[in-house]
């Protein structure tokens, strides 16, 4: 028994022996592929920012034309937020799930993404509007930029106008000392677009406040009824919460908001 287990520890020795050698080959080889790599030369392009001198009005015309276009880009996502029907929708919906109390469900990614989606539905017919009266004409160079931008800007000027209340509106001609002669097409868009926004803030606080009462309500029995029972230290948030999302899923909730959100825009 001495002998067989003198052998197995001076197998264990060799094998950790030849173990220990493979690796360091193994180690050769790599270091030495790396060094031929990097032997390599290695081809990095080079970037030249620079500004020259334009050698015709075309060529500044068409730089102006860049930059104008970059910093509409820059800007894009604000146009988005306070121009369309972005910001109602993410209120109401925001508002939906603190009324439940899911806490983050639906996540804020998917609610942002749904109710992008729901701008887009909304805002299409006038997207068709500016492409097919500003943008193509302005592409196949039968009106100026200034023409094109006229016409991109009724459309959205219509949808605003259509949201926003006359005491917003009248709040903001008069700090700003606007001149303008019953005629809403005198109103500038440094006006109606603060208006439109805070008219839009007040239309989704509304909605929110009706979301909230039946919500409140379930909370209000849940709450009575476990403080009747002598359960003052369990959570009514805890037991209110499937009953509120079973009344939730029963009424077809989601189809009720977006329908109501989606008709207020008509």
């Amino acid at each position: 028994m001495i002998k067989i287990g003198m052998k197995n520890k001076s197998f264990l020795k060799h094998r950790n022996i030849y173990a220990v050698l493979l690796v360091c080959v193994v180690l050769i080889f790599l270091f030495a592929s790396i060094d031929r790599a990097y032997a390599q030369p290695i081809q990095v392009p080079r970037i030249n920012i620079g500004i020259d001198e334009a050698q015709s009005p075309q060529e500044v015309t068409s730089s102006l034309q860049l930059l104008l276009l970059l910093t509409v880009l820059s800007i894009a996502p604000a146009i988005l937020i306070m121009m369309t029907s972005f910001t109602r929708i993410i209120i109401v919906l925001s508002f939906i799930r603190n009324a439940i109390a899911t806490q983050q469900t639906p996540p804020t990614q998917v609610l942002i993404g749904l109710a992008l989606f729901l701008t887009f539905f909304i805002m299409s017919p006038v997207a068709t509007n500016i492409n097919d009266n500003a943008l193509q004409p302005y592409l196949n160079q039968e009106i100026s930029q200034e023409v094109a931008f006229t016409n991109a800007m009724e459309p959205i000027r219509d949808f605003m106008l259509r949201q926003t209340r006359e005491k917003d509106l009248a709040l903001f001609i008069e700090i700003g000392n606007v001149n303008v002669q019953n005629n809403l097409e005198e109103v500038p868009n440094t006006v109606l677009i603060p208006a439109f926004i805070i008219s839009e803030l007040k239309t989704a606080f509304q909605i929110g406040f009706i979301l909230f009462i039946p919500f409140l309500v379930i909370d209000m029995v849940v709450a009575s009824t476990l403080m009747s029972m002598g359960m003052m230290m369990l959570p009514p948030a805890m037991i209110s919460l499937p009953f509120k999302l079973l009344l939730f899923v029963m009424v077809d909730g989601w189809n009720i908001v977006i329908r109501s959100l989606v008709l207020g825009f008509r």
